[in-house]
């Protein structure tokens, strides 16, 4: 029994990761409200683990629903595929993109993982970054920019590049990483169609890296996994990958018809919630806040 309840809630997470990690709305805003209810019985080692390895199913969503897009090789003048032989090199140029556009929070990541989990990782943070870039959305998109590139073929390195700097941004808990680079994709010049589709190319390389980087430390501080532990991340990774599937369809259609703004104004009440959350659990129950998610 307390197996399946466990496994409810890996569901649940797995809904909320699959969600959120592609709408421009935070999950880590999310993943606070979903702990103040949800509390796996597992240890704070496994539960920095497992918020951040579960986007691994987010990420094979990506890769299935853009499989053709993605993969670089070729068919042999008809014959079977020679695998490395040749290339299609529109999608090799497009690799060496998002190759540039992940260096800025590869180097990053790396070096400040640990203090950003010290200092940042908290409601305060979360709400003020939710209300933020909130308020960022509505106002660039009152006053829309005519977009220069609306294919991914036509980006260039500088915006590449460009659009990786502000994936740095979501480093800050709150941020939302696809939030970060959509906005900084659009104010680079690239359309809502094109900078969602490229952020959703970015997210490959950035979470399977963040992934392996915690799956890496939770091994090597002489933390093993338990069976029941196993197959609540397996639950949850399986989980976000079917969510995924529909959630990046859906905003792939939503954006080719409709602004950001309603994205906006969803973060600003998120971030409201968020912070009056903490406020009650400061002065009126005074208990601490639950930690943020990765």
């Amino acid at each position: 029994m307390e197996l399946f309840i466990e496994i409810l809630k890996a569901i649940v997470y797995g809904v909320i990761e699959g969600v959120t990690e592609w709408l421009p709305i935070s999950s880590t805003g999310h993943m606070i409200l979903a702990e103040q209810v949800l509390k796996f019985q597992f240890s704070d080692a496994f539960m920095s683990m497992f918020r951040v390895v579960i986007q691994l199913g987010a990420i094979l969503a990506v890769l299935v629903l853009y499989f053709k897009k993605l993969w670089p090789f070729c068919a042999d003048n008809g014959r079977d595929s020679g695998f490395g032989r040749h290339f299609r090199w529109p999608v090799v140029r497009l690799w060496c993109k998002i190759i540039v556009a992940c260096l800025p929070a590869a180097v990053l990541g790396f070096l400040l993982d640990d203090w950003l989990d010290a200092h940042l990782y908290n409601s305060i943070t979360v709400a003020a970054m939710l209300i933020l870039y909130g308020v960022a959305f509505i106002l660039i998109e009152r006053r829309p920019r005519p977009p220069r590139t609306t294919k991914l073929s036509h980006i260039g390195y500088k915006q590449a590049f460009q659009v990786g700097a502000w994936q740095v941004l979501a480093m800050i808990p709150g941020t939302s990483r696809s939030g970060s680079t959509i906005l900084g994709g659009m104010l680079c010049g690239l359309s809502r169609p094109c900078a969602s589709q490229f952020t959703f190319f970015l997210a490959i390389p950035v979470m399977a890296g963040a992934s392996a980087l915690k799956l890496v430390k939770f091994f090597l501080e002489g933390n093993a996994l338990t069976a029941t532990e196993v197959i609540v991340l397996l639950v949850g990774c399986v989980v976000a990958f079917l969510v995924s599937m529909l959630a990046i369809r859906f905003l792939m259609d939503y954006v080719k018809r409709h602004t950001f703004t309603v994205f906006g104004w969803y973060r600003i009440v998120l971030g409201v919630v968020v912070l009056v959350i903490w406020l009650v659990q400061t002065f009126v129950l005074k208990t601490p806040a639950a930690p943020a998610a990765a």
